[in-house]
C-alpha cells in the first residue's frame, strides 16, 4: 500500500525465535509505528527446538522478546520521527501477558486496529454434530435456506468479484458503523493470498485449493444479498471481510452462506473457522452486537487478545490519544 515497513526477525544464540512486521503510519494524528499481530514469538508457538517448558520459563521469554523487540523499535521510531509505538498484538488475554506490557511502559491504546475479540469453530466434527452444536434457529434456517431453490451460493477466485463485494460492502459498513479497508487494499489482499505461476493452468473453478483466499457470494432470485471473503491459511479458514442486505430480512441467505463456506473449509482440510471480530461481553449496545448474535450461533468458543497497546515517545502522542478516545465514544465502541 506504499507505507515503509520493517520485517524484523529475534535471534538467540543464533537460533530465529521471533518475528514482526513494522508499519510506519502516517495520519493526520501523527507518525507512529504500528506492529499487527506482532512479535510473533516461535519459541513458544510449537517450535519443536525450543527448551521452554514451563509457563514461568515462557512468561519471562516473552518479557526478553519484547524488550530486545521494544529496543530497535524505538530506535527506529527516533529515526521517522513517530511519537509513539503501537502494538496489536496476537497473545492471550491474561494477566500474566497484560502484566508484560505494563512493565515495558505500555498503556491500552484509546482505539484497537484489529478485533480484540473473535469467535472460533472447531470444524474437525461431521456436519451433522456442528449441525447440532449450533443454535436452534440458526440449524433451522440454513435447513430452511437448503430447500429453497431461490437461493444459490457462488465461490469465486477471481479478483474481478472483489467488485460486486465490496458495493454491497458499504451498505454493511453504513448500518454496523465500523472504518473499512479500502477498495484498493482488499484487492491487494485478494492477490497476495491467490499467487499463480505465469504458466499455471487453472483449474474448473479458477485455482481451486491452490488459492488460499475466495470470495463466496449468496443470492436470491438472482441478486446478491450476502457475500463473504474468506482466506484459508494454515488449517484455519478466517472470515476476514463480511457483506449483507436487509432487503429481504426473512430469507436466511447469509445462513447458508456461512454453512456452505465452513463444509468448503472442512474440505480444505481445515480444523478451525474464525469468525473474526465480535462485540464484547456484555456491550448490549456495541454496533457489533447483531453481528455477534449472528456469528454465535454457529457454535464455538469466544478468543480473547491482549488489547491494543501504545507506548507514548514525545507529548505529540497525547492530542492523537485524546482524538481517538472521542472518535471511539462517538461510534459506540
Amino acid at each position: 500500500m506504499g507505507d515503509k515497513i520493517w520485517r524484523l526477525g529475534i535471534f538467540d544464540g543464533g537460533d530465529l525465535v521471533a518475528i514482526a512486521l513494522v508499519v510506519r503510519v502516517k495520519a493526520k494524528r501523527g507518525t507512529f509505528l504500528f506492529v499487527p499481530h506482532g512479535p510473533t514469538m516461535l519459541c513458544i508457538a510449537g517450535n519443536p527446538k525450543s527448551e521452554i517448558r514451563n509457563p514461568k520459563q515462557i512468561q519471562n521469554s516473552k518479557s526478553q522478546i519484547l524488550n530486545t523487540f521494544l529496543n530497535e523499535l524505538k530506535n527506529i521510531a527516533k529515526k521517522e520521527g513517530a511519537s509513539f509505538i503501537r502494538i496489536a498484538p496476537i497473545l492471550e488475554r491474561n494477566g500474566e501477558n497484560e502484566k508484560i506490557f505494563r512493565e515495558l511502559g505500555f498503556r491500552t491504546a484509546p482505539m484497537h486496529m484489529h478485533p480484540e475479540v473473535t469467535w472460533e469453530l472447531d470444524i474437525t466434527p461431521s456436519e451433522d454434530r456442528l449441525l447440532a452444536g449450533m443454535r436452534k434457529t440458526t440449524r433451522y434456517l440454513i435447513r430452511q435456506a437448503v430447500k429453497n431453490k431461490d437461493i444459490e451460493i457462488i465461490k469465486s477466485c477471481n479478483v474481478e468479484d472483489v467488485d460486486k463485494f465490496y458495493n454491497l460492502h458499504k451498505e454493511t459498513v453504513g448500518r454496523h458503523n465500523f472504518t473499512p479497508f479500502s477498495l484498493e487494499y482488499i484487492k491487494r489482499e485478494f492477490e497476495s493470498f491467490a499467487p499463480r505461476p505465469p504458466d499455471a493452468e487453472l483449474s474448473g473453478d479458477a485455482g481451486g485449493l491452490d488459492n488460499e483466499i475466495a470470495v463466496f457470494h449468496g443470492k436470491y432470485r438472482g441478486e446478491l444479498i450476502a457475500s463473504a471473503i474468506i482466506v484459508f491459511w494454515q488449517g484455519a479458514a478466517y472470515y476476514h471481510h463480511g457483506a449483507t442486505s436487509l432487503k429481504y430480512p426473512k430469507i436466511p441467505v447469509a445462513h447458508l452462506l456461512q454453512w456452505e463456506i465452513i463444509k468448503e473449509a472442512k474440505r480444505r482440510g481445515c480444523e478451525k473457522y474464525n469468525f473474526w471480530g465480535i462485540a464484547p461481553d456484555g456491550a448490549k449496545n456495541h454496533p457489533w452486537a447483531g453481528l455477534t448474535l449472528f456469528k454465535t450461533g454457529f457454535g464455538g468458543e469466544q478468543k480473547g487478545y491482549v488489547k491494543t497497546q501504545d507506548l507514548p515517545l514525545s507529548w505529540a502522542y497525547w492530542p492523537a490519544a485524546i482524538f481517538e478516545a472521542f472518535r471511539r465514544k462517538k461510534r459506540g465502541l
